[in-house]
């Protein structure tokens, strides 16, 4: 799909100067220090933070308005060896959040378990029937983690059931509160707490550290112990890298590279970067993925176990029985992306004129719908709702454009749905079948209302222009200090104008394009993921335009420069 180039302008002549004192200062290469004074980092101490992030950067959990209250509850039942059941999601944020929370508190001899729900037969977040199993067990406390927000309804059953619940979520929340003994989610206005990025690992991280400070437990060993865990969740749920987030992925990784927990080192072994040097990517689309796949595909108390293991022998195991469910996931989203391709031909005829998707079916496992979504989104750039259909009511999974808050968008028409939640890009309903009609018609209106034909094109933002013989050694050893990437700290984007195409481009793998180019004397060799539709028209010794980021390659004990092609703009003969 053809992409709107949105070129970062011009640093002003003030923040020109401070990145040249800057160059001075940290003697890095201007372009380096034009990056950094764009994000506010203007001198040496702003530049050892970010580059640097260390555990003194995390804020004091107890800046919650209700953690003490909630922290003193939890003591308690520790001390009176009362039963305390960690409810959580079931996405890759939840099991790691639920085991986190399991680990820490059974260190402290607390009385724990652990629950979370199936996606098939309890649905998402807080269920009726999940409850009753806490109480046939003896539960007298639940910690919700990354869901509770919104279960007005299941919070009040916990109350009469003689339970008490405790929340940690992130998640946006509506206008009334769930009824709980506390609630700790920075998103709430009035949580007191600055930070309103944390992912549900990391509010269920805070709540642990101010458990461990209050006993005085706070050590750095202790507040490191589970920082791989926070990293893999944190990462999986795309929020800001940024802040605490940045500490949490950075140190978080640091954490995960010494594999000391056994489950999580299966995993990368069975994913094949158990001996590479792991960066985001390898967990949003090598770990991820698979933890992701318990739940979709099975039950994701699996992965709750796999990563609280402590025998090897079971995490292999259990590791490998993950791996096929995600096999099997593969299968079923390439065969449920193509149906939904099929449907959008016959339903979406116009698509320019089209401002979502809202697509349907009675055949499509719902644990896979989420998935689709976004791969049509990046296909289509439109919003979109999958809905499965199941017992005569339809539950969907949705994803949104940048241009779009979908979460504010479905507040706005709660009255055609039977619930909702989530967050701007990504969403869960449930729906009757009568009202889908209406509810595309109104979502449709509400874009339509809201924003302008040309912004359903994807946005590529640029930040700098580059020209080939800048990519030095010197370059690439300070773009790699900028990670870890991910939301709101990307890699950053060049682009390099009237490009000479060497030899012949060609594609590799799923339609990946490889290519080299030349300018000046100097060769880049390009990799485009998913742009092999360029091929036909690309042309050898054909000048163009290109978008990038860069990486080092490494084949066969050999290090080069690579782009990695984001699009391409043929120049005219």
């Amino acid at each position: 799909m053809q992409k709107r180039w949105e070129i970062a302008e011009e640093i002003s002549k003030d923040l020109k100067q401070k990145a040249k004192a800057l160059t001075t200062e940290i003697h890095c290469p201007l372009l380096i220090a034009e990056l950094l004074v764009q994000k506010q980092i203007d001198n040496s101490s702003k530049v050892d933070v970010f580059f640097k992030p260390k555990l003194d950067q995390l804020l004091d959990p107890y800046l919650f308005k209700q953690m003490s209250v909630s922290v003193d509850r939890i003591i308690s039942a520790i001390n009176s060896g009362e039963k305390i059941t960690i409810y959580g999601d079931y996405d890759v944020d939840g099991t790691t959040s639920t085991a986190l929370l399991f680990l820490g508190l059974k260190k402290i001899n607390a009385v724990v378990d652990y629950f979370i729900p199936h996606r098939m037969v309890d649905g998402y977040g807080l269920s009726t029937n999940g409850l009753e199993q806490l109480k046939e067990k003896g539960t007298k406390l639940i910690i919700s983690v990354d869901c509770g927000i919104n279960a007005i309804d299941e919070i009040n059953i916990i109350n009469q059931m003689g339970m008490e619940i405790i929340i940690t979520d992130h998640h946006n929340a509506k206008s009334i509160l769930p009824e709980a003994y506390a609630t700790i989610n920075p998103k709430l206005e009035d949580s007191g707490y600055p930070n309103k990025d944390l992912a549900g690992v990391g509010v269920a991280y805070k709540l642990l550290m101010a458990i461990y400070k209050k006993l005085g437990l706070d050590t750095v060993e202790n507040q490191m112990k589970y920082l791989d865990l926070v990293a893999v969740g944190t990462i999986a749920d795309i929020v800001p890298l940024t802040g605490e987030n940045r500490v949490f992925a950075s140190l978080g990784m640091d954490k995960l590279k010494d594999q000391k927990n056994i489950g999580l080192r299966a995993l990368m072994e069975i994913a094949g970067i158990a001996q590479k040097d792991i960066d985001t990517s390898d967990i949003v689309f090598g770990i991820a993925p698979r933890i992701n796949a318990a739940g979709r595909m099975g039950s994701a108390m699996r992965a709750v176990e796999l990563l609280i293991a402590t025998d090897e022998p079971k995490s292999h195991e259990l590791a490998e029985i993950i791996e096929r469910e995600n096999s099997l996931r593969q299968q079923i989203d390439q065969k449920t992306y193509q149906e939904a391709n099929e449907i959008i031909e016959k339903k979406y005829k116009d698509i320019k004129n089209t401002y979502c998707m809202i697509l349907s079916s009675d055949d499509w496992h719902p644990g896979v719908i989420g998935i689709v979504s976004s791969k049509l989104v990046e296909r289509y750039y439109r919003p979109t709702i999958m809905i499965s259909y199941h017992e005569g009511i339809g539950s969907g999974s949705g994803r949104s454009i940048s241009e779009v808050d979908l979460f504010e968008a479905l507040s706005s028409m709660d009255d055609v749905l039977e619930s909702f939640g989530g967050h701007k890009y990504a969403v869960g309903l449930t729906i009757l079948p009568e009202y889908i009609d209406t509810f595309e018609n109104k979502l449709t209106r509400y874009i339509k209302e809201r924003i302008r034909p040309e912004m359903m094109k994807p946005a590529l933002k640029i930040d700098k222009k580059i020209e080939l013989y800048e990519i030095t050694n010197k370059l690439m050893e300070w773009l790699n200090h900028f990670s870890p990437f991910g939301p709101e700290n990307m890699p950053p984007v060049f682009y390099t104008k009237d490009v000479m195409i060497v030899g012949y481009p060609y594609t590799v793998g799923r339609n990946h394009l490889k290519l080299k180019v030349t300018k000046d004397g100097c060769v880049l060799d390009l990799i485009g993921f998913n742009l092999g539709d360029f091929l036909p028209v690309l042309k050898k010794n054909a000048y163009i335009d290109i978008c990038f980021t860069l990486d080092m390659n490494f084949w066969q004990d050999k290090v080069t420069f690579q782009g990695n092609l984001k699009d391409i703009i043929i120049k005219q003969a």
